[in-house]
Formats: C-alpha cells, structure tokens, sequence
C-alpha cells in the first residue's frame, strides 16, 4: 500500500538519524551555539525556499513564541515574511540576493543564520551564508544527502541522508524541533516532577 510504504520510508530515514553518532552529535553541537548566541544577546535568522521556507519560519516562531512552556521570547527570525521586501528585491535586484541583503542589513558578529535547503545549492541560501561569513556569523546548514554547496560554507551542516526532498523535509522539522526543546531547556530550564 502507497500509504504505508511512505510512512516506512519516512521512519527509515528517522531511523538512520537516531544511529547516527556524528549526526547526533552535530545536532547537540548546533544546540550549544545556539544557546551560546541567544546568551550574548544575539539572534538567529533562518532562510530557505518553498517547503524550507516554511520550516524557517515554523523553527524561528517556536523560539521567538514558545516551544513546550511559556517563558521570555528568543530572537529568532525568517528572513522571507516581509512579501513587500521580498517582492521589490527580487523585482529591482533579483531573486539571488533577496536574503543575503536582509543578511547584509540585520546580522552582527556573533549571530547565527541557519540555511535550509534540501539540495544545498539553492543560490539564494548560499548567497545568505556567504554573506553572513563576511560578517562573522555562525553559519549553520540543513540539507540532503550531499550538502551541495553549503557544505563548504557552513561552519555546522546537516546532511540528512536521503536524496529524496519530502524525506530531507520531515527530517529538516524533527531536528529543529530537537534544536527548539534543547535550547529551550537550556536557557530557561524548568523542574519536573
């Protein structure tokens, strides 16, 4: 049954993740620095396109609303929610420039932009972190298999292994998930019975 099969799939590729040593242990690295930004003030930005686009904005709103219990906002942001920016820019410049611009205008030393992409070539994202490197960020990426360009940028990247774009997006969601519950218990630890 097709149903069935892409539930197998799906669970197979979150299979391999839980025994993933390197992967798991990038995964806390990236938790870590976070925390480490947050900390110091600083503040994360997310980019990606489409269905990634999605994932940004649905990791930055679980850290700058909340993620398990109420507790102070993070700053955290996806770069593609203002339409009116996003349009003129893809418009006057082009659609290449439309985050490293934003990139260019919001990030400091010390901030992190996390890229998501499932090919890691997506010109847009490597434009973003090339320019977040010009300015001393924590440059952090979510892909597939590959890592595509942004493998060679990224000073943290995570490759899911699979080359199939549904599969990488189910993954990209788990781990931010994962990164929200680490740095929210980090930074505002809470006591449970």
């Amino acid at each position: 049954m097709l149903i069935k099969d892409i539930i197998k799939q799906s669970a197979l590729v979150k299979q391999m993740m839980a025994e993933d040593d390197l992967l798991l242990s990038e995964i806390q690295d990236i938790a870590n620095k976070m925390v480490e930004v947050f900390r110091a003030g600083g503040k994360i930005l997310f980019c990606g396109n489409g269905g990634s686009a999605a994932d940004a904005q649905h990791i930055a709103a679980e850290l700058s609303g909340r993620f398990y219990y109420d507790r102070p906002p993070l700053f955290a942001e996806a770069l593609h929610v203002n339409t009116s920016y996003l349009t003129a820019v893809a418009n006057d410049y082009s659609f290449d420039v439309i985050y490293s611009r934003l990139v260019q205008a919001m990030g400091k030393p010390g901030d992190m932009l996390i890229g998501i992409s499932t090919s890691g070539n997506s010109v847009n994202i490597v434009n973003a972190l090339e320019m977040a490197k010009k300015h001393n960020m924590i440059c952090v990426g979510l892909t597939g298999s590959k890592g595509g360009k942004m493998k060679d940028i990224c000073d943290h990247i995570l490759c899911i292994s699979s080359d199939v774009t549904p599969r990488i997006q189910e993954a990209h969601i788990l781990v931010g998930h994962i990164l929200c519950q680490l740095v929210e218990s980090a930074i505002f630890p809470q006591n449970h019975a």
